[in-house]
């Protein structure tokens, strides 16, 4: 007879809601062992009996081997007394028994085997858009509570059918467990509205607004994370009276295509385009399109492509709905997106002419992420369903964190149990809406994790006017620490890479951050650890920039601050055309008045495409510089020059400035302009390197979304030197709360008590 021992094994990480247990059950029948399995705030804990080499084998497998959905992060094995169980059981769920470690798995695209059974006329679900399994379907959009179970969801309202009953409780089945299971019979339903009204219900519902789409309607539809606004991509006129009714003149829209065949027929895949795409996160991928679409994307070469990622939207274009779809946030401007029905019915009254609701709560707003693809790897742009709130990073800290990250981009960042957990994108604090959105989510994932708020680290960005500064300064907690922004950027790429230890060159390039010194920073060369601190170099001399923040609005107003002394009214005529926006911002920085010192590359970007003919008000942040460097794309033969004699940042404007009225294309202009910054960066970066004897460059910032300047910048680096970006972490400010994470790990350290008085910042 072989010998019998047990063992209890402890699985943390991404565990519960991703068919885990019915995984370890499985798998236990198979290796012919016995004992149970239950979820628990810790993640899955398992007591398993047998011979030694079967449970060696089993927790191999358990490792290297767990469902597509799932991600184990630790597996802890300890011995245990043998309790002599006959079978292998599954439990319920255990409440208790300390902080939550267990990771939230994000929300999950539809999988094959439910659009297999979706399509299937002799399937009970057949055409029922809420089929979802153990291995798709929300997850995190819908839950209230650990542990994961149904009594802790949106779906407790619906009590199961027999027939869905047996499924869930069938561990030998692929619905045992799955949360939101349900049916046409026991489950919720669409209904299609018109003015308040209830027009259509179930399949009724969704022809209908395959029908208003394809005769032109712009649609209110409920997802998964909150309400999209949808129309036929190729109809202008709906486009365009999208684009009124939203407010949003010219930020492009993304687009829903059926699949993989329809994205080729629209953009350029790569093999990284493909799989981000097919990804369980289903983001929105920026891609090189085949042709311009004024109306969706104006001057941009990119288009923002997704697939359907629910059961709905399959059944839209299996029903004959437009390919592609606008697919965009419901909300107006600057608003988060809407996700309750009777708020989304109200706010979007004048924008959707009509709606279709589902009956499903959703119990936090999730938007869409973005990614895009620099140089055969991802690009980190907005982070949000199908990634949060999963975990960034492992680091251990002396007590809990709380990163409320920076005002633009908002998101924040939980460090607990040894894990950094990023909330969903949150978006531009300031609006009262967005705000809410903001404290909801802190109390959220506080309250989601268990964290004891007393003992609570936390980090905020040093600007003292910032929202989420003066909320952060709000919350009680064991210490309150001021992070510098662009050391949080630097910092994010840093811990995302796992290197807060290695001294680095850091290049953090962007709109605007305060400065130790109190003036806004924006073109920083940081050169240190996060370990041992960094110095800084700025990139180059201040300018006074008229109007402080006014002038990220208007390019010829930061274009004031590069050109001091030169006469406004050569500036005035052809070529250049200036609004009298330029004079007036030239005469406050000739005084000295109302002129802020800054050191901003997002503001030298405003100024050159200025320069280069952008002179009117931007209508989306950022607009200036991507329309600059659609003009380096748009070049046929560029005649780019090096500048290499120039050093200064406003005799690089004063050069293109010259130039232009010497006749050079506005698209040489540009391109003449990247190339000169990057070889700048570049020389500034090795100089460093050398003096520091490192080999590692980290780029951060909004700045390096710019893919003309990251790719001369890595087309001129030398090949001796790593040049990291954030991946998996945004390199705009929706990273700044990881930066925020690892910089007061390190600025905490030390045998410090609980003082309420103690505030550093």
């Amino acid at each position: 007879m072989s010998t019998r021992v047990a063992q209890r094994i402890l699985v943390r990480g991404t565990v519960q809601g991703v068919g885990f247990r019915p995984f370890i059950y499985r798998l236990a029948i198979e290796c012919k062992l016995t004992g149970w399995v239950l979820n628990d705030t810790q993640g899955v804990t398992i007591h398993i009996e047998g011979p030694p080499d079967a449970l060696t084998n089993f927790a191999r497998a358990v490792r290297n081997e767990p469902p597509p959905a799932a991600k184990v992060s630790e597996l802890i094995i300890e011995s245990a007394a043998l309790e002599y169980h006959e079978s292998f059981t599954i439990r319920n769920s255990a409440v208790g028994g300390g902080m939550p470690t267990t990771h939230i798995s994000p929300d999950l695209p539809v999988c094959a085997d439910c659009l297999r059974e979706l399509r299937d006329a002799t399937d009970r679900r057949y055409g029922y858009p809420y089929i979802n399994c153990t291995n798709c379907g929300p997850r995190f959009s819908i839950m209230r509570a650990l542990p994961y179970d149904r009594p802790h969801t949106t779906m407790a309202a619906w009590p199961l059918c027999d027939a869905c009953n047996r499924e869930y409780r069938d561990p030998a089945n692929r619905r045992y467990h799955a949360q939101p299971v349900a049916c046409p019979q026991c489950g919720p339903a669409y209904r299609f509205m018109i003015t308040g009204e209830t027009a259509a219900t179930g399949n009724d519902a969704l022809r209908c607004v395959v029908q208003a789409l394809n005769a032109g309607s712009i649609i209110a539809i409920k997802g998964i994370g909150g309400y999209h606004l949808a129309c036929d991509a190729g109809n202008e006129r709906a486009v365009n009276a999208l684009r009124e009714r939203k407010f949003r003149k010219e930020k492009p829209f993304a687009l829903m295509v059926s699949s993989i065949e329809s994205a080729r027929r629209i953009a350029r895949l790569t093999a990284l385009h493909v799989d981000l795409l097919t990804s369980s996160a289903r983001p929105i991928v920026l891609i090189p399109a085949k042709a311009d679409f004024p109306e969706i994307a104006p001057d941009s070469d990119d288009v923002g492509l997704m697939l359907p990622y629910t059961p709905l939207h399959a059944l839209l274009f299996d029903a004959g709905a437009p390919d592609p779809l606008v697919l965009t946030s419901a909300n107006r401007s600057n608003e988060p997106i809407a996700y309750e029905d009777a708020t989304a019915m109200e706010q979007l009254a004048g924008i959707a002419d009509r709606f279709l609701i589902g009956e499903r709560a959703i119990q936090r707003r999730v938007d869409d992420s973005v990614v895009s693809v620099r140089r055969g790897a991802p690009l980190m742009v907005r982070r949000a369903r199908g990634y949060a709130p999963a975990s960034v990073a492992e680091l251990a800290t002396p007590a809990p964190i709380l990163a409320v990250g920076a005002d633009l981009k908002n998101a924040i960042a939980v460090a607990v149990g040894g894990e950094v957990f990023v909330s969903q994108h949150i978006g531009d604090l300031g609006e009262l809406e967005t705000n809410r959105a903001f404290e909801a989510t802190i109390d959220d994932l506080l309250t989601m994790y268990a964290v004891d708020r007393a003992a609570l680290i936390i980090a905020h960005d040093l600007h003292p006017q910032y929202v989420s500064t003066r909320f952060a300064l709000t919350l009680a907690g064991a210490r309150h620490i001021a992070i510098q922004h662009h050391e949080a950027h630097i910092a994010a790429v840093l811990l995302e890479h796992r290197r807060l230890d290695e001294t680095v060159v850091g290049i953090a390039l962007d709109g605007t951050g305060y400065g130790r010194d109190e003036t806004i920073w924006g073109g920083e060369v940081l050169i240190g650890s996060v370990r041992d601190g960094f110095q800084r170099r700025p990139l180059f001399e201040p300018v006074l920039m008229p109007g402080g923040d006014a002038a990220a609005r208007f390019p010829v107003q930061a274009a004031a601050a590069f050109l001091p002394d030169v006469d406004p009214a050569l500036l005035e005529r052809a070529p250049f055309n200036f609004p009298a926006r330029f004079r007036q911002a030239q005469a406050l920085v000739r005084a000295g008045i109302r002129s802020i010192p800054t050191t901003s590359v997002g503001r030298l970007f405003d100024a050159a495409a200025a320069v280069c003919g952008f002179t009117r008000a931007i209508s989306f942040e950022g607009q200036a510089a991507l329309w600059l460097e659609h003009r380096v794309r748009r070049g046929s033969v560029p005649n780019a020059r090096s500048f290499e004699d120039v050093r200064d940042w406003k005799q690089i404007i004063n050069k293109l400035m010259a130039c232009r009225e010497q006749g050079m294309s506005v698209e040489d202009l540009a391109a003449s302009f990247h190339r000169w910054l990057a070889r700048l960066v570049v020389e500034t970066a090795v100089d460093a390197a050398v003096e520091y004897a490192c080999r590692t460059v980290v780029l951060s910032g909004g700045v390096w979304q710019n893919q003309v300047l990251l790719d001369a910048v890595l087309q001129f680096m030398p090949s001796e030197y790593l040049v990291l970006w954030g991946q998996n972490i945004p390199v705009n400010d929706g990273g700044i709360c990881v930066g925020q994470v690892g910089m007061a790990r390190v600025l905490s350290r030390g045998d410090w008590r609980y003082n309420p008085a103690d505030r550093v910042g």
